[in-house]
């Protein structure tokens, strides 16, 4: 009887125990755990350092896979990049798909037209050969309808009547909708993310939808990963909600960033707005924490890609300056620095063609290894010189001072330099060049200038 009644009190401690913890507390998986493949990557970038590229494998090469994009390796190394963010790597679903990628139908295997998990796992090592880190897209918000996930249909969201349903508020019939009142659904989400970082030895995640998610979830989730012993990690939300920084997020979308852009170059908006949308993006967000600013991405380019968006060539060189130097993480999509102009090419129906606009190629490599090597332009002290038709800035660091100034208008403008810096004396930074500054600038239309002292 008396051993009975200690098995009755341990059994009682452990309930209790489970339940002080509840569903937010990191998760500690250890059965049937992979073992660590290769070594984890000692050179993951600063969030402040951190210049980001996004492929989709199908898009990046003639060959369509993993193995084309290590071929290409060498090429986004020189262009100034040191994170690649790789659009999701698992098997498509096929009942109610539209090919959507982020229909994801097994969240532990590999699509196999990119090839398998070999040819995954030599990206990742050879990208960090090269000192470049890589993450994955991670689709924790549905699943395909095909997905194993089914046969727990309680892992769902479901209507009154208890048939699963699509996420709410949207027209993604091609997926359904998971459940966060599940603490087992969650678990095995948590598992599947600690599978990539031990099976591949990836650096980090893209969240996809993040905005989606409950925060004690992504709490959860982000602190289980913190505790993996010898990982730092790089974690972007796709989204805007200001808790994803207070839930281990370090970057979210500057959606709002993007739209202003929009409004500036392409509807002609007053260039101000600019500052004002960059201003109010950074009220939510931490110390140390960044936005993720671009002119394009996968999504967009779906619509439009920079080159038909800002006019051509010289208006897509001039918005993506501003999100490089103005204050942010940038990023570059699959082809954009060869400024493809095709749709297409970006829903995989053709390869990027890396032999057009290399001087645009060149432009980019010279912006993006001067920011590199640029504390100023990081995170220096930011002062701005609001103007109807040109955008003007200085970013400060110590002894460093940079000067950006972009013509966002498909036409010539004079322009009238504020007193600050009238009659100053700079160096161009993309060229080395001498540059005089009087009182006033005559712009071409989209021209920028990039300058330091």
């Amino acid at each position: 009887m008396k051993n009975k009644n200690q098995i009755s009190l341990l059994i009682i401690s452990i309930l209790i125990l489970h339940a002080c913890i509840g569903t937010s507390a990191p998760v500690s998986i250890t059965g049937h755990e992979p073992v660590q493949y290769g070594t984890p990557f000692s050179h993951v970038p600063a969030t402040e350092d951190i210049v980001m590229y996004e492929i989709n494998p199908g898009a990046f090469s003639q060959t369509g896979n993993f193995t084309g994009i290590t071929a290409r390796l060498d090429s986004i190394k020189s262009l100034g990049i040191n994170t690649i963010w790789v659009m999701p790597i698992f098997p498509i679903g096929v009942l109610k798909s539209i090919g959507s990628p982020y229909c994801v139908r097994n969240y532990t295997q590999i699509n196999s037209n990119y090839g398998t998990l070999d040819d995954f796992r030599n990206l990742v090592t050879e990208a960090h050969t090269r000192n470049i880190a890589v993450i994955i897209d991670w689709v924790a918000n549905h699943t395909s309808w095909d997905n194993p996930w089914m046969d727990n249909k309680s892992w769902y969201t479901q209507d009154a009547g208890g048939n699963i349903i699509s996420p709410a508020g949207t027209n993604w019939t091609d997926v359904a909708d998971l459940n966060y009142n599940n603490s087992d659904m969650r678990d095995a989400m948590i598992k599947a993310m600690k599978y990539w970082t031990l099976t591949a030895n990836i650096d980090g995640f893209r969240c996809d939808a993040a905005d989606y998610i409950p925060y004690d979830f992504w709490k959860q989730a982000l602190d289980t990963l913190q505790h993996m012993k010898g990982r730092n990690f790089i974690l972007l939300a796709e989204g805007s909600r200001s808790d994803h920084f207070t839930a281990g997020f370090q970057m979210n979308y500057a959606w709002d960033f993007l739209a202003t852009l929009k409004n500036v170059f392409i509807t002609g908006n007053p260039a101000t707005q600019i500052f004002t949308t960059n201003t109010a993006e950074y009220v939510a967000v931490t110390a140390n924490k960044r936005k993720l600013r671009f002119t394009t991405n996968h999504d967009e380019s779906n619509t439009a890609t920079p080159m038909q968006l800002f006019n051509g060539k010289q208006g897509a060189m001039a918005a993506s300056v501003l999100t490089i130097c103005l204050q942010g993480t940038p990023l570059l999509y699959c082809g954009q620095e060869v400024g493809v102009s095709n749709k297409l090419v970006y829903s995989s129906q053709g390869p990027v063609n890396w032999n057009s606009n290399l001087d645009m190629e060149s432009t980019y490599r010279h912006i993006l290894g001067f920011y590199n090597n640029s504390k100023a332009l990081r995170i220096g002290t930011l002062l701005t010189f609001p103007d109807n038709d040109v955008i003007t800035f200085t970013k400060n660091y110590l002894n460093e001072n940079i000067l950006v100034i972009v013509n966002c208008r498909n036409k010539a403008v004079t322009y009238s330099l504020p007193g600050l810096l009238a009659n100053t004396y700079w160096t161009n930074a993309l060229d080395n060049s001498s540059m005089t500054l009087g009182t006033t600038l005559f712009l071409q239309p989209y021209q920028f200038i990039i300058a330091k002292k």
